[in-house]
């Protein structure tokens, strides 16, 4: 029989996560409202199997509510962040958190009425919707932390398994899922008298459900193409901000001026994000360093195999130049075929070196349709060596640009 339940269990984990998937995934066409109100209806289900419904499993005493349906909510609303963002992760926690406690205090109205028997041997459980809706109070105020800890924990993970995305949702899951069933046990043990097993048992199967559900995700991720492996630059105090009740106006600022066709910022955000960042940088004393980067003959990839070719090649180099530059660093489109990077806190000698990351790496990896390399040219300018304003700075790194195309093409020059 054991083994029965564990089948059982793969079959519902299954049916759960594509299922979920299949409704986010078609958020465009029926509207994420149907994402979020199949969480919502399931959360119900998720908190009364865990208080009450439990099955012998090879390693121990499980419930489907906890292990399989909570862990897969949780791992959900962490896709949910990856595919669209905080702000609207946070809408769903607060809804259950606003129709909990609406439960609780109206099943608090309810005892106060003169009920009668309408269906014999029938009577409404006042008591036990109480305690259905403390539990289930209990349950979302968890979510609600259970959630801010995945995602600020995935944003850090990013840094280290960037490429990984189903490492990064696995280490989430592993973690989180075990804070909460410390958190979900104790309440459970409170009003319950539940005993060890529970714990020991529930999370045992939290454990197994999160790398299916962060196998599952990442196999999804990766065939629809989603650009997960552009991790966001913002800090992570933006990221809590935006899911603790901060307005979104900021959000959307720093959304706005992007590039369509590359993803980088455009020349409207570098005027700006350019002259605050050398004024924050003279403030702090620090480096602040600007590249200039030129594909080399970019009119003949044009001319001979077209613009939509063309296109490519540019999409790709800023994929290529994203995956080189740090977090911090920040590439516009300044026009056509040439980009900016400004890098804050990156002196001359370090932004050289980094400048020839990027010119080896668009060497390497950036072709054209036949296969032939595509090759850039970069000119370097450093705050303060090189001028004090972003004019100065943008000035002396074109000077150098037009000395490495000048020289040859597919260099670095600098000072």
């Amino acid at each position: 029989m054991p083994n029965a339940n564990l089948i059982l269990f793969i079959g519902e984990a299954l049916i759960y996560v594509v299922a979920m998937i299949w409704l986010l995934h078609l958020r465009g066409r029926l509207g994420l409202g149907v994402f979020v109100a199949a969480l919502g209806v399931m959360h119900f289900i998720e908190t009364y199997l865990a208080a009450v419904f439990y099955v012998q499993l090879p390693f121990g005493v499980i419930s489907p509510g906890s292990a399989v349906f909570f862990s897969g909510k949780l791992m959900m609303i962490l896709l949910l962040y990856v595919k669209e963002d905080a702000a609207t992760v946070r809408q769903p926690i607060y809804g259950l958190l606003a129709g909990n406690f609406l439960t609780v205090v109206l099943s608090l109205l309810l005892r106060l009425h003169d009920t009668v028997s309408v269906v014999p041997n029938r009577v409404a459980d006042i008591a036990f919707i109480d305690e259905m809706g403390w539990l289930m109070v209990w349950g979302t105020t968890l979510l609600y932390f259970d959630s801010l800890i995945i995602i600020l924990l995935y944003e850090r993970l990013g840094r280290w398994f960037r490429r990984f995305v189903t490492a990064r949702f696995l280490i989430c899951g592993v973690v989180v899922l075990t804070l909460d069933q410390l958190g979900f046990y104790a309440a459970l043990h409170w009003v319950n008298d539940a005993p060890a097993d529970v714990f020991w048992g529930g999370w045992m199967a939290k454990m197994l459900a999160a790398p299916f559900y962060a196998v599952a995700i990442g196999v999804y991720l990766n065939a629809s193409r989603h650009p997960f492996l552009a991790m966001s630059d913002r800090p992570l105090g933006d990221v809590f901000n935006d899911l603790t009740f901060r307005e979104r106006y900021e959000d959307l600022l720093s959304r706005s001026g992007q590039d369509t066709l590359t993803g980088a910022l455009d020349r409207s955000r570098f005027e700006a994000e350019g002259q605050q960042m050398l004024r924050d940088a003279a403030a702090k004393n620090a480096p602040v360093s600007l590249m200039i980067i030129d594909v080399d003959h970019f009119k003949s990839v044009n001319d001979r195999f077209g613009h939509i070719e063309g296109d490519h090649v540019l999409q790709n180099l800023v994929a290529t130049v994203k995956a080189t530059i740090r977090p911090t660093d920040r590439l516009f489109r300044y026009g056509g075929e040439e980009f900016v990077v400004l890098c804050p806190g990156l002196a001359y000698p370090d932004a050289l070196s980094r400048a020839e990351d990027i010119r080896l790496a668009v060497y390497g990896r950036v072709t054209t349709p036949n296969g032939d390399p595509v090759t850039a040219s970069i000119g370097l300018s450093s705050a303060f060596g090189d001028g004090n304003g972003i004019r100065e700075l943008l000035s002396q790194a074109d000077l150098r640009l037009y000395a490495a195309k000048s020289g040859g093409r597919n260099r670095v020059v600098g000072r």
